[in-house]
């Protein structure tokens, strides 16, 4: 079997307003020439196929359009929820795509043994796939009640941790010696991050271990982590990252997707994803800029977006109106500056604390401006995590307005 893993399309997504439907479309279009080359006989996507629970009509043609163009390969495809996706809407139509060999698991299903699914070579099962999707508030909480945050963040590791391990067991015992592979949309301890993921189940102190996940798999899909890596684990542990870049932290990462030769081994062959654009940093004074932003060359398929930091010494609303006036005419059709934020080193003691650029409330995840919120707030860091806490199951429970 070759199976391809990727995860985290993020299809709907917007960086500082910019669309970026674009850039999906073209990595779609490399996959559908590297499938047939390749002979991939599975692709996995684990989690965030969406950027928004309520995705756009647009978000949801696309998604269609994508699935139409990757079934011309005659290869199964399994989908699993993340947090971002809403079960209900990925679910809608799992009838058809099951017909069309296609498996959608966007929430845990009541009975565990529904999340597994057997492949078959010549009439015989040779792989069985764990497909786990997000685990929310309400599928943990079955497995503990805790009563305070230190407890609360061990059961809910430990109610992860056996939602894997359970799987692994019912696969062992329906299909013995057959190698099993899990999917998982989950925090792990130890993992580089970057800005664009968004905090997960209290604050991301509810990271799981390696050792979490048993040692029955052969090889574990991760999502939910935009940065291709592995964990430090003797079973092949991986996220697979994001196939397109979805913030400017993201600007130097090289995308990937992985492939499993399980005739080989399950150790993934790492697969670097063309560039389709460049996102780009200018930092430091204003002539500093200017300077940067004239040698900007692009040698991609899509506009590079720029990010702008101007870095002054002294207080000058001068030079933010004149940083502002250029960016108004600034003309060049390979480039655009999708953001800019002004900051000066020193300010009249009454204008300190402030910048001149204001930020954007749009710039911040719900959770960033709460976190921004607790820093004004008199109150221990533990109560602090306990606000964190709640605060995250309001939000998962407003992600699904359709329960």
């Amino acid at each position: 079997m070759r199976i391809l893993h990727t995860a985290d399309w993020h299809i709907g997504k917007k960086l500082h307003k910019k669309e970026l439907y674009q850039d999906f479309d073209l990595f779609i279009d490399w996959m559908c020439q590297f499938l047939p080359e390749n002979d991939i006989d599975i692709l996995l996507v684990s989690g965030d196929v969406f950027d928004f629970s309520n995705p756009s009509s647009e978000s949801r043609t696309q998604y269609y359009r994508t699935l139409i163009k990757l079934k011309k390969f005659d290869l199964k495809i399994i989908i699993t929820g993340g947090n971002h996706d809403s079960p209900s809407v990925l679910e809608a139509p799992k009838a058809i795509l099951n017909e069309l060999d296609i498996h959608v698991i966007g929430q845990r299903p009541e009975n565990l043994q529904d999340c597994l699914i057997p492949i078959y070579k010549d009439e015989n099962v040779d792989l069985v796939i764990a497909a786990l999707p997000y685990l929310r508030n309400r599928d943990l909480q079955e497995r503990f009640d805790a009563e305070n945050h230190d407890s609360k963040q061990k059961a809910v590791q430990q109610s992860i941790a056996y939602h894997f391990q359970e799987a692994a067991s019912l696969a062992k015992k329906k299909y013995p010696d057959v190698p099993l592979l899990g999917m998982g949309h989950l925090f792990a301890k130890g993992v580089s991050l970057s800005d664009s993921e968004r905090e997960i189940q209290i604050g991301n102190l509810a990271g799981l271990d390696a050792s979490h996940f048993g040692s029955n798999y052969s090889y574990i899909a991760l999502g939910h982590i935009h940065k291709p890596q592995r964990l430090n684990s003797l079973t092949p542990i991986f996220y697979s990252g994001s196939p397109t870049p979805l913030s400017f932290s993201e600007r130097k990462n090289e995308k990937r997707i992985l492939l499993i030769d399980t005739s080989k081994s399950f150790e993934p062959e790492s697969i670097s994803i063309p560039k389709f654009r460049d996102l780009i940093l200018v930092k430091g004074s204003l002539e500093k800029i200017k300077q940067k932003l004239s040698e900007i060359t692009n040698i991609h398929p899509l506009q590079t977006l720029i990010e702008i930091e101007m870095e002054e010494e002294n207080f000058s609303p001068s030079k933010t109106i004149e940083l502002e006036e250029y960016i108004e005419t600034f003309e060049n059709e390979a480039c655009e500056i999708v953001k800019h934020r002004v900051s000066f080193k020193y300010k009249p003691e009454g204008l300190r604390g402030i910048t001149s650029t204001e930020e954007q409330i749009s710039d911040f995840t719900p959770l960033e401006v709460f976190h921004k919120k607790l820093e004004s707030v008199d109150e221990t860091e533990t109560s602090k995590e306990e606000l964190i806490s709640a605060f995250e199951e309001i939000l998962d429970e407003l992600n699904r307005p359709e329960q």
